[in-house]
């Protein structure tokens, strides 16, 4: 746009009128202001954090003026439909601005939770993208009655003449990648553990499921939402974004047409029925997303690796907890846990609790180093820490300044200890 912006790309600009741009200081017009920050906290190391967050307070009149600006750059109209910088007064404008390509809306639809769905929903350029309801019929967070007004002509085809096969009424609106998802939602063991059952994991549900009745009671049906949201939870890489141009030309009609082509001969369906098709069908997390409180606090205590990996960052406290009372978890995995910066600050209290966790120093260590960690717990744990391990904390700037000064004074203290021996 304007000189400055392009003298910042140029990395023109003395580090003081840096920083002045990285706090929106800078006499340029409002729009630039706002390209120059997103420019910043995209490419700048040194004062992008600082960018991020005056972008995030800023003014929302004029964020509301670029969102809903053509003419905006793509790359300030990317930041701010980005799951990750997303500020829901803008969605409305976001989505009907047609310099927002399809891929990034259909990026966002993808990972959308209840209250970004009925927004999606109410946005007329939205729901007139293929690529958008395709997506939107195979997300959970979409009601039924929802699916039926994406896509009507999922009310009729199950009308029309059909070999006896047990078809759902829903199916042809459903993409084929999706319809196990559907098969899962509207089958009554959805609301069960698939794990397999074992004696110790049973033992361990019946135990769990006495000794926290309450807050499961309290917490009714609540949803799964991972802290930090769906997409950081599967990672970046998981929605690729393309050029919408790229993208093939998906509408409803053609999904009804797809499932109803497979209609007349009834061996073809078979394979949709038999049990090792289903996996394929869903992945670890499409099928916690159909579980209740309980079903997840089963999972966690019975199911895998990987299942558990997902349950503790659920934002339900009883769901998240329960992963460490499964009897199959390993050290590693608590190890991993310790370090992680999007759980619950519940689970990072309940780790130390456990005496088995805190005869792993490396579970002390990632304790002590993670930010989020509480500061008592923290505090309590440095007295373990190796003197090397001391030193790399003194120098860790994600933790509070506290820490680090006394990090510092604990490895001086230590250094000399061994100095005199």
């Amino acid at each position: 746009m304007g000189r400055m912006i392009d003298q910042i790309r140029a990395s023109k600009l003395p580090s003081n009128m840096m920083q002045f741009a990285a706090r929106g200081a800078l006499q340029v017009p409002a729009a630039e202001n706002i390209e120059i920050l997103v420019y910043l906290a995209l490419h700048n190391k040194v004062f992008g954090e600082l960018a991020r967050m005056t972008l995030a307070g800023w003014d929302e009149k004029a964020c509301l003026a670029a969102a809903s600006d053509s003419q905006t750059s793509r790359e300030v109209l990317d930041y701010f439909i980005s799951p990750d910088n997303l500020r829901p007064r803008l969605l409305p404008a976001l989505l009907e601005n047609p310099a927002i390509a399809e891929a990034q809306i259909v990026k966002l639809a993808t990972a959308a939770l209840r209250d970004i769905v009925e927004v999606i929903l109410k946005s007329k350029r939205a729901i007139s993208l293929p690529g958008v309801v395709a997506v939107l019929l195979s997300n959970p967070y979409v009601k039924k009655e929802e699916i039926e007004k994406l896509n009507p002509r999922s009310a009729e085809t199950p009308q029309e003449p059909s070999p006896p096969v047990s078809v759902r009424p829903q199916a042809a609106a459903v993409p084929p990648a999706a319809e196990g998802e559907s098969t899962l939602a509207e089958s009554p063991s959805s609301r069960e553990t698939p794990a397999p059952s074992s004696p110790e994991g049973e033992e361990a549900v019946t135990v769990y499921m006495k000794d926290h009745a309450t807050d499961i009671a309290a917490e009714g049906e609540k949803p799964f939402q991972p802290i930090g949201g769906a997409l950081e939870l599967l990672g970046a890489d998981y929605f690729p974004v393309v050029e919408s141009a790229e993208m093939p030309a998906v509408t409803p009609a053609d999904v009804t047409a797809s499932a109803a082509a497979s209609k007349p001969a009834p061996a073809k369906l078979a394979p949709q029925h038999k049990p090792p098709a289903e996996p394929k069908r869903e992945n670890t997390l499409q099928k916690i997303n159909h579980l209740d409180v309980k079903g997840r606090i089963q999972l966690a205590l019975k199911g895998n690796k990987e299942e558990r990996s997902i349950l503790i960052r659920d934002g339900t406290k009883v769901v998240a907890l329960a992963v460490l009372e499964a009897p199959k978890l390993s050290d590693g995995e608590v190890e991993k846990f310790a370090s992680q910066k999007n759980v619950l600050e519940a689970v990072l209290r309940q780790i130390p609790l456990k005496r088995r966790f805190m005869k792993n120093y490396i579970v002390v260590r990632n304790l002590v180093a993670n930010p989020r960690a509480p500061l008592d717990i923290t505090l309590g744990l440095m007295k373990n820490l190796l003197i090397q391990d001391l030193k790399n904390l003194s120098n860790n700037k994600e933790v509070s300044e506290t820490i680090r000064k006394l990090a510092l004074k604990m490895f001086k203290q230590k250094q000399e200890e061994a100095n005199k021996k």
